[in-house]
């Protein structure tokens, strides 16, 4: 069985105190979170070519083929975020946590990815 194996960037993301926040008010999170993936993760992600691997309920899995647009991408939504939290009290703020890993990885026929 031959194997896929690529370098890849990945990036991985989650929100920060999201179990307090989700057990404070569940509906307004998940509405934000929801509002946030559409009007600005998921846009930023397709701008700087990024394929989201897997969503792990507050957070999320994603491929870059470049380191570059990996650092690039959560920049952006890092500071995308500064603006969305402006004004909103520290206890109801999203804030994501996010790490950017390159490794040697194996893509499986679903587009999972496994390895480093």
């Amino acid at each position: 069985m031959s194997e896929n194996r690529k370098l890849a960037a990945i990036l991985a993301a989650d929100v920060v105190g999201y179990s307090q926040m989700a057990s404070a008010d569940e509906d307004r999170t998940l509405a934000r979170l929801r509002a946030l993936r559409s009007d600005l993760i998921d846009p930023t992600i397709a701008v700087h070519n990024g394929r989201v691997i897997k969503r792990t309920g507050d957070g999320a899995l994603v491929e870059f083929r470049s380191v570059v647009d990996a650092v690039r991408c959560a920049l952006e939504v890092q500071n995308g975020m500064v603006e969305r939290n402006a004004g909103v009290p520290q206890e109801r703020r999203i804030e994501f946590r996010i790490g950017i890993h390159l490794g040697d990885v194996v893509e499986e026929s679903d587009g999972d990815l496994m390895g480093d």
